[in-house]
C-alpha cells in the first residue's frame, strides 16, 4: 500500500474545499471496496479524506412524496426503512441480496454508487493488461476467462461489467444522484451517472474526482410498489450476479400502462432496459408478450469464449422477473 495523508472533516465543505484540484485524492465512507484495491495496489490514492461524520445519513420523504437517501446512509438501514421497503421494494430486495449483513452494515449509498468491476484483470495488478487499471495496455479479458463480463454496451477496450446490485434497482426508478463541488450543487440523471467504456474505460461515472455525492433522490412512482429483483448468481448468497433484473410494472387489469426495467451482470453500467419498456407497453402481461420484449433488448448482445451463455440467460431472467411482478396482487 502506498504512503497517504489522512483526515476527518465534519462539514461538506470543507469535504469539497479539502479535495479540490487534488484528483489523486478520496473521500473514505464505509471504504469496503476502497480499502481493498488500495491492498491490491489497484487504487493508490495519496490522501484520503474520512466524510463519515457528515451529517449525510437521512432517508427522508420529499415534498413531493419522492425519498431522498444520504449519501453516508448505510445499506441495512435503507434495505430496512419502512420507507423503501413499502414503496420501492426492489431497491430493498437488491440491496438485501448484496454482499453479506456484516458489509451492508458498513457500506454506504455513496460508496456503492462508487464500486468498480471485479473483473479479474483488473483487481489483480499481476496482469498486466487491463486498460481500466492501466489505459492503452490492453484488455485481458478478451481473449482471457471471461465468464462473468459483458454483453451489452462493451468496446474493444473493455468488457468489464458493472457490480451494484443498488445500482440496478436505482436504474429502473429513475434516480437523481445530487453532488457538490468547488463550483456548487449539481444534479446527475442516473442513466448519466455511469458511463459505458468507449474508449476511456478508465472512467466509471461522470463525477469529477473532487465531487462529494450527497444524496439520491427517488421520485415519486406509484406503480413502484409493485417490483421484484431478481439476482442469478452461481451460490446462493455473497456472490456478484451473473444476471440480474429490477423491474416494476403499472397495470390496468392485465395490460401493461408503464414499465421499468433495468439490467446489472451485463454492462460496465447499469443497464436500462429500455427496448423492454417499449415493447410490452400496452400489450398483454404475459410470458409470450415479455419473451419478445427479451429477444428485442438482447438482439445485439455479444457474447465471448466463456460467457455466451448469459444471453439467453439474461432473457430467461427478464421473463421471469416481469412474470413475477405480474403475478402480483
Amino acid at each position: 500500500m502506498n504512503p497517504f495523508s489522512y483526515s476527518r472533516v465534519a462539514d461538506p465543505g470543507e469535504a469539497v474545499h479539502t479535495l479540490a484540484g487534488k484528483p489523486q485524492g478520496k473521500f473514505l465512507g464505509g471504504g469496503t471496496n476502497l480499502i481493498d484495491l488500495m491492498k491490491m495496489g489497484v487504487e493508490t490514492p495519496n490522501e484520503l479524506v474520512d466524510i463519515n461524520r457528515l451529517p449525510l445519513t437521512q432517508i427522508e420523504e420529499l415534498p413531493d412524496k419522492g425519498v431522498r437517501i444520504g449519501a453516508l446512509a448505510r445499506n441495512s438501514d435503507v434495505a430496512e426503512h419502512e420507507l423503501i421497503k413499502t414503496r420501492y421494494p426492489v431497491l430493498s430486495l437488491a440491496l438485501l441480496s448484496g454482499a453479506s449483513p456484516q458489509l451492508r452494515n458498513m457500506a454506504t449509498v455513496g460508496g456503492n454508487l462508487l464500486q468498480r468491476t471485479r473483473c479479474y484483470y483488473f483487481y489483480d495488478p499481476a496482469f498486466p493488461a487491463c486498460n481500466k487499471r492501466k489505459p492503452g495496455s490492453g484488455c485481458g479479458a478478451l481473449d482471457g476467462y471471461n465468464r462473468i463480463h459483458a454483453i451489452l454496451g462493451q468496446s474493444d477496450q473493455c468488457i468489464a461489467t458493472h457490480p451494484s446490485d443498488m445500482c440496478v434497482a436505482l436504474a429502473a426508478l429513475d434516480a437523481v444522484v445530487r453532488v457538490r463541488g468547488p463550483k456548487g450543487e449539481r444534479e446527475i440523471s442516473f442513466g448519466n451517472f455511469h458511463r459505458l467504456p468507449g474508449n476511456t474505460p478508465e472512467r466509471d461515472t461522470n463525477l469529477a474526482p473532487d465531487e462529494l455525492i450527497v444524496s439520491v433522490d427517488l421520485p415519486a412512482i406509484s406503480f413502484a410498489a409493485r417490483s421484484h429483483y431478481l439476482k442469478v448468481r452461481d451460490r446462493a448468497s455473497y456472490a456478484f450476479a451473473l444476471v440480474s433484473v429490477a423491474a416494476a410494472l403499472d397495470l390496468d387489469s392485465n395490460k401493461v400502462k408503464a414499465a421499468r426495467v433495468a439490467l446489472g451482470g451485463v454492462a460496465h453500467k447499469p443497464w436500462r432496459a429500455h427496448k423492454v419498456e417499449t415493447e410490452i407497453n400496452g400489450k398483454s402481461a404475459d410470458e409470450n408478450t415479455f419473451r419478445a420484449a427479451a429477444e428485442a433488448e438482447l438482439a445485439a448482445a455479444k457474447g465471448y469464449k466463456y460467457n455466451s451463455f448469459k444471453i439467453e440467460l439474461a432473457k430467461r431472467a427478464i421473463v421471469c422477473a416481469l412474470s413475477t411482478v405480474a403475478a402480483m396482487a
